[in-house]
């Protein structure tokens, strides 16, 4: 009988449970339970709502149990940076706050005067946003600190929750930007300006180590399967990009994980922290079985997201994108890199503004305001992979989109029409699909990574876009 995984995958705008088996050499996945995510206004900050979270899990894992799983294999990832404080008792010390939240603000310049961003680039190669945990912590109360016994981030205080064992995996761990690249450890000098000692964190683990089973607890609440939990690569991109249907091994591709956030990079088994990725703010994030993760973050389906809130969600999104084919591409662009858009109050002022400033046409009607996202997005797409060619000296044949982005046919076809690289599109659930492999792979069902991609690329659906339009951009 084939073994059972439950993948819990939780992005900042929802969390889903995926039930898959190994059957005849694919890998099968269905969906169990699906549900919502996102921060509220709470107590002075953006806070994530991690109780009610971990009640979604327990009813997924309740229906799985419904539909006959009654033993199964289970990993977790979900976003990165942010922590939870976890007093003596083991209880969460309060809601984590968002990487959204504005109280990060203005400190990188605060941080950087008592040691420098080249400094702190050489230790930890990871690139410089607002949101890394090195300014959080930096930006914490200091109360907090004192009281909690241990800092887990997301994935591992779900963990925690379920098993009572602590861990911190390390794909998760490094974009704190505090992990040393050389040491492998958590950076002396750079926790003293926070202010966190390093026994606050768990034991750095990496991905596809067993954490154990559901504490007993559970069972006398809940009617669950009896679950093993593996500690996968944690944070969701490690996970995606694991996902990515590369079949052999090669300096000739790329990937973005495409979601809320889109991670445009490649994939290298050394990190790379020179110069010219310090100056390209290029980060070198930790994957899994010995490799780095080399890419860019840009704002993502973040803002596509957020032009959908605001008008309180009438139109889906692909009606959204097919409301954006009316108007011309290119039209306007804005810099989607720019902290602006991590969390403005109206996404599509601050859009209009952007455009305003650089005497560019304005975006008015819900098409043109995400025909202007799209564009903006294939044009940094274009860019980010040149600066990826420049610095890493490989030439870009091919480029694997995963994630929910995946399915916006109109972006992957300017992405393929502007780079003039091969657009490889899916699967949709990379994220899920890889914390599935990484527990194939410990459970000896898979032999590596790369078995596990050839895998994935006979088992999905995975769309093809070639370059075959040349856009007059500004």
């Amino acid at each position: 009988m084939a073994k059972n995984y439950i993948a819990i995958d939780i992005g900042a705008s929802s969390g889903r449970l995926m039930h898959s088996q190994l059957v005849d050499g694919e890998i099968t996945l269905t969906e169990i339970h699906r549900f919502k995510n996102g921060f509220s206004y709470v107590n002075h900050h953006d806070r994530w709502n991690i109780d009610e979270l971990i009640r979604e899990i327990f009813i997924g894992l309740e229906k799985a149990k419904a539909l006959g799983i009654e033993e199964t294999i289970l990993g977790i990832d979900t976003w990165a940076v942010d922590y939870v404080a976890v007093g003596a008792d083991g209880e969460n010390l309060a809601d984590p706050i968002s990487y959204r939240d504005h109280r990060t603000n203005g400190k990188i310049k605060e941080l950087t005067a008592h040691i420098s961003k080249e400094e702190i680039y050489e230790k930890t190669g990871i690139q410089f946003l607002e949101l890394n945990t090195l300014y959080q912590l930096y930006a914490e109360d200091e109360n907090l600190i004192a009281k909690a016994d241990k800092l887990l981030f997301v994935p591992d205080y779900i963990g925690y929750v379920l098993t009572g064992e602590a861990v911190c995996e390390v794909t998760n761990a490094s974009t704190t930007q505090m992990l040393n690249l050389r040491s492998e450890l958590f950076d002396d000098e750079l926790l003293k300006l926070t202010g966190v000692s390093a026994n606050k964190f768990a034991p750095l683990v990496d991905a596809g180590t067993e954490l154990g089973s559901i504490l007993p607890k559970w069972y006398d609440r809940y009617d669950l399967p009896q679950v093993e939990v593996i500690t996968v690569a944690t944070h969701d991109t490690a996970s995606a990009v694991l996902g990515a249907p590369r079949e052999t091994p090669g300096d000739d591709w790329a990937y973005i994980s495409s979601g809320t956030w889109s991670l445009i990079g490649t994939e290298s088994n050394v990190p790379i922290n020179k110069k010219a990725a310090f100056d390209a703010n290029f980060t070198n994030e930790w994957g899994a079985y010995g490799t780095y993760r080399f890419l860019k973050n840009i704002m993502g389906m973040w803002m596509v997201q957020e032009v959908a809130r605001l008008n309180d969600y009438r139109y889906t999104y692909a009606e959204m994108a097919t409301m954006a084919r009316d108007t011309e591409f290119f039209t306007s662009i804005v810099d989607v890199t720019d902290q602006r858009f991590a969390n403005p109050k109206d996404m599509v002022e601050e859009i209009q503004l952007a455009c305003a400033e650089t005497r560019q046409v304005i975006p008015q009607t819900v098409g043109e305001i995400t025909n202007c996202i799209y564009s903006s997005l294939a044009k940094s797409y274009q860019k980010e992979l040149e600066n990826i060619e420049e610095i890493t000296g490989k030439k870009i044949n091919e480029l694997y989109i995963v994630g929910g982005g995946s399915n916006v046919a109109i972006l992957n076809q300017l992405t393929a029409d502007l780079t003039g690289v091969t657009v490889y599109a899916g699967p949709g659930e990379a994220t899920a699909i890889g914390n599935i492999v990484a527990q194939m792979i410990a459970e000896g069902e898979i032999e590596d990574i790369w078995e596990a991609r050839k895998i994935i690329k006979n088992s999905f659906e995975i769309k093809v876009y070639e370059g075959v339009t040349q856009w007059q951009t500004v």
